[in-house]
């Protein structure tokens, strides 16, 4: 298994906009073969930054849902004129190994 950790931080007060868009997502990921589950969340001393947690049977799935169109497709629900803090998108494929 594997968990893609996903980070960004909001630069434009639209973080409860982006909370609300995790909340009502269209669920397309999950029924990408491999996927196991997903949690969004934020640091409690920064609600500007949002944590996204996907695991995965294999790295393998996660790159076919990645360079899908389902991928592009499951994130126009995002709020029109989101901005990001320059340089804060960082993405992470850690390998699980203990349980």
């Amino acid at each position: 298994m594997i968990v893609v950790l996903s980070r960004f931080t909001i630069a434009n007060n639209m973080a409860e906009e982006v909370r609300m868009a995790f909340t009502r997502r269209p669920h397309l990921v999950d029924e990408a073969p491999g996927f196991l589950g997903m949690e969004a969340m934020s640091p409690t001393d920064n609600p500007t930054e949002i944590w996204l947690f996907t695991r995965w049977r294999d790295e393998q799935s996660y790159a076919d849902w990645y360079k899908g169109h389902t991928y592009q497709e499951s994130h126009k629900d995002m709020p029109k004129g989101l901005k990001l803090v320059p340089g804060s998108v960082d993405i992470k494929l850690l390998e699980v190994f203990a349980g």
